[in-house]
């Protein structure tokens, strides 16, 4: 990893969480995702969500990333507050342009090829054809995917599909990563191989990595553990030895 210095530039920034609270309404009910949830999160380490399903992990991540919004409480990455005050259109940017997402499903668009899904955020950023072409590249490489840019979605395979939607997140050099159940789809040796980036990404390159996982596996290898119980912290477990 050390030797892609050039395609990450920007370090993480830590995260302070105090009293999250976010509730959905459905119908008559009301879902409780979050209940007053507070931690702080370290840029340089991997940050692990660990629970149920239905417990918070998806939501929590959502809010950090500002797809959503809480109903109260506060998170602050860096020196940005993300409440209820913050501007729509600084939201997108925000999520443009700091956050980095890897998600269970691909959300590749089936007729462009990898390079092509690659390129697509980085015209949104303003970025010009060839350091589009030259960092598409460098990150499908990465990923052992850089023979493969000119192949669809539906001439890759599963794990493939997975390394290429994981390069995507990082065309726009994220400070913050969040992957919710990235390996839910793969093999132990695809998971493993993404799980090895994701990790590289913090220790090496001082990203903020944070992973919502089921995967014991992908669980072991994180520096600190959140154990999230309806809505809340359960307990937190401390592995970094770094």
């Amino acid at each position: 990893m050390t030797s892609h210095n050039g395609l990450f530039k920007h370090e993480g920034l830590d995260i302070k969480v105090e009293n999250l609270v976010k509730a959905y309404r459905a119908g008559e009910e009301t879902h409780q995702a979050l209940n007053g949830v507070t931690c702080d999160i370290k840029k340089g380490m991997v940050t692990i969500l660990q629970g149920p399903s239905g417990c918070g992990k998806s939501t929590f991540l959502n809010l950090l990333g500002g797809i959503d919004r809480s109903d109260s409480g506060i998170i602050q990455v860096g020196d940005r507050k993300l409440n209820s005050e913050i501007l729509e259109r600084d939201l997108a940017n925000y999520r443009l342009k700091e956050v980095g997402f890897v998600f269970q499903a691909f959300n590749l668009i089936p007729g462009l090829s990898a390079l092509d899904n690659m390129q697509l955020p980085m015209t949104v950023l303003g970025m010009k054809h060839h350091d589009r072409v030259e960092r598409g590249h460098a990150l499908l490489k990465l990923v052992g995917l850089d023979k493969k840019a000119l192949k669809r979605p539906d001439e890759l395979s599963g794990g493939e599909q997975q390394r290429v939607a994981s390069a995507l997140a990082l065309v726009n050099d994220p400070l913050l990563i969040l992957a919710d159940e990235p390996t839910g789809n793969l093999d132990s040796k695809n998971a493993m191989i993404l799980t090895d980036l994701l990790v590289a990404l913090a220790h090496d390159f001082q990203k903020t990595v944070i992973i919502a996982t089921h995967d014991p596996a992908v669980g072991a290898r994180g520096d600190i553990v959140l154990q999230i119980r309806d809505g809340a912290i359960d307990h937190t477990e401390v592995h970094w030895q770094h």
